[in-house]
């Protein structure tokens, strides 16, 4: 039995006949993982990442980020100065909007920029951004970024929670990225947040959660 990386309760397994892929749904928290033996290598997931045009010429994904900006971080605007953005990309579009509204950012992704002083600096607001469905161990990586904020600090996260039924699960466009490894809940996130010293102040849409530290 594989047992729920988020809250360790029984999963049940979904299966891609087609693609010979296995996924593991939480019976509790409804948290969906891959497989850890078909999760690909690195260096096919950085040479996937690397074809992504995720750059300020892409018009449509810098309007995802400004979007994101005014439902997500703009409510807590006052009480930021000093901003991560963790998993930023090869093109670090979203720190150059906040740099735009007066905050101070550092960004790290793992691939592209991949110094680690981040872990020597407190910060007000943490952003992680489609960043989440690519961790085998996401509650790992969650305590580090809590562990960084300052206290009442924010870590917002953007990723697509996934369908609750497993046909439509299966069919659903986002799960077939083959670097999408963990598909997320609100319960899930629920979870983490009170095994982490997190709060959730908010879930917006059907793929953001603001959590603020305790």
């Amino acid at each position: 039995m594989v047992l729920c990386k988020i809250c360790n309760s029984n999963t049940r397994t979904m299966r891609d006949s087609k693609k010979l892929l296995s996924y593991y749904r939480c019976e509790k928290c409804g948290f969906v993982s891959l497989d850890d033996g078909s999760i690909v290598n690195p260096l096919d997931e950085k040479r996937h990442y690397a074809k992504h045009n995720n750059s300020f010429e892409c018009e449509g994904y810098v309007k995802m980020f400004e979007e994101f900006i005014e439902k997500a971080i703009t409510p807590y605007l006052p009480k930021v100065r000093k901003v991560l953005d963790f998993g930023c990309g090869h093109t670090p579009v979203l720190a150059e909007l906040l740099k735009e509204q007066g905050l101070e950012v550092d960004i790290y992704d793992l691939y592209f920029f991949s110094d680690e002083e981040y872990k020597n600096i407190s910060y007000d607001l943490i952003t992680s951004t489609e960043v989440f469905e690519h961790l085998q161990n996401p509650k790992d990586i969650l305590e580090v970024l809590v562990n960084l904020l300052n206290p009442k600090g924010y870590i917002i996260v953007m990723t697509q929670f996934p369908p609750s039924e497993d046909e439509v699960f299966l069919g659903w466009w986002y799960r077939r990225d083959i670097t999408h490894i963990s598909f997320f809940t609100p319960q899930s996130f629920e979870i983490l947040a009170e095994e982490l010293g997190l709060k959730v102040v908010k879930i917006i849409d059907s793929n953001i959660v603001v959590f603020q530290k305790l």
